[in-house]
């Protein structure tokens, strides 16, 4: 327990600890430091900044295991005090989970000055469980399988109040994979690989057929296999024949998979291009433009290091990126933006040699952050502070309204 003259714990959380590991910061040192002080101190915020910890270095089932140990001594955090005397005061819905389950909205909002708190949220929740004050809300859970019962206490929680909202329950779902090519596969200028979710039994009952084919479910080869709810690659392959498909599900030991056509992106060159843009009120910002020889590009940091002229083409592809990229596909990314419904949503995208919009992914929790070397990318932080200020300004927007709305109320009254 802690002593009434000990000061009470600061809380780092998930942004300040992503840069010290980004930066290379001993986590392992902190990671001990907080094991230490949390087997003297019933001290939530501690077990929380020791969860993202643990995750940082890799140990994702102990940092689970101690996220829940949190929220079960305590809900509500006070994340952001703010230094001005009338904030904008942002709620923030959580779902329990690692990096990848919510919008990592801490790399977003690390230089405002909101007020802001985190309610973690499940179905033991109550559905009219008191708020605190607020005057716009963002959903944070995105479209996990394991997020559905959070998003539906949500929506409960939403019809007792009044406050703008930043991504609504009922829209996040369009955003899994075979969601969004139901969504947006047939839209003009638009790109995205038939997608198909099946089960193991099913999956392996098309492979044991007696009658081969060149498709599975509709979805021919050379196609790309990934387990649902994998991210970064996990378990991610390319296929090109139904005995690698064979030795694919060897392999495996999951039980849902998505497939999908291959779509191949490379450039006249033979590299792959793909880019990190967002929608933030339907308006798009560039994170970054990952060039590589694989066609599993995942911002591959070695060779962009390795090749100084890629870091010259991407700092001129985000200089250009309003004028260029961004006019060239604003009907198809105005079309994500009007049928997703969604405030803020990620999108991992290409371009085809014909000119349209590749979209492989859409998400409302990818990863953006201004953490990258400033000596290798000295171009990125300012794009990336247009970026963060774009959201900040959606944020204050939103409830300026709300104010603006509360005190016509007052006034009527």
């Amino acid at each position: 327990m802690q002593s009434a003259s000990e000061a009470p714990y600061q809380a780092r959380g998930l942004s300040a600890l992503l840069r010290l590991a980004a930066t290379g910061g001993d986590i392992a040192q902190l990671g001990a430091t907080l094991l230490e002080y949390n087997q003297t101190h019933d001290d939530p915020q501690a077990l929380l900044d020791l969860a993202w910890v643990l995750e940082l270095k890799f140990e994702r089932d102990s940092a689970l295991s101690v996220q829940q140990l949190a929220i079960g001594m305590q809900r509500l955090y006070r994340i952001r005090h703010a230094a001005s005397h009338e904030p904008v005061k942002l709620l923030v819905f959580k779902a329990a989970g690692d990096l990848m389950t919510n919008t990592p909205f801490e790399c977003l909002v690390a230089h405002a000055d909101f007020q802001i708190d985190v309610l973690y949220v499940n179905e033991a929740l109550e559905a009219d469980f008191r708020l605190p004050e607020h005057d716009v809300i963002l959903v944070g859970p995105c479209a996990l399988d394991g997020n559905r019962p959070a998003l539906a206490r949500i929506a409960a929680l939403l019809e007792h109040t009044p406050a703008p909202i930043i991504n609504r329950p009922d829209r996040i779902p369009c955003t899994t994979r075979d969601g969004a090519w139901n969504l947006l596969g047939g839209e003009a200028g638009i790109c995205m690989a038939r997608t198909v979710r099946v089960g193991r039994a099913a999956l392996v009952a098309r492979i044991n057929a007696a009658e081969r084919s060149d498709d599975v479910l509709g979805v021919a080869f050379p196609m790309i296999i990934r387990p649902v709810g994998s991210h970064a690659g996990q378990g991610l392959a390319r296929v090109l024949t139904m005995d690698e498909l064979t030795h694919y599900m060897n392999q495996s030991d999951r039980n849902e998979f998505y497939i999908a056509s291959y779509i191949d992106y490379r450039s006249v060159d033979g590299l792959f291009r793909k880019y990190r843009i967002a929608l933030i009120d339907g308006v798009p910002y560039i994170s970054h433009m990952g060039i590589s020889a694989h066609w599993m590009v995942h911002y591959p940091y070695e060779e962009m290091l390795a090749h100084p002229e890629r870091r010259d083409e991407e700092a001129r592809f985000m200089a250009t990126f309003d004028a260029d990229f961004a006019q060239r596909h604003r009907d198809a990314l105005s079309t994500v933006a009007k049928l997703t419904g969604l405030d803020y949503v990620g999108l991992d995208c290409a371009e085809t040699a014909d000119g349209r919009l590749v979209i492989f992914e859409i998400a409302t929790a990818m990863v953006v952050h201004d953490m990258d070397d400033p000596q290798a990318f000295p171009y990125k932080p300012a794009r990336m502070q247009r970026f963060f200020d774009a959201f900040c300004a959606m944020v204050v927007r939103k409830a300026t309204t709300k104010r603006e709305h509360d005190d016509h109320t007052l006034q009527r009254a």
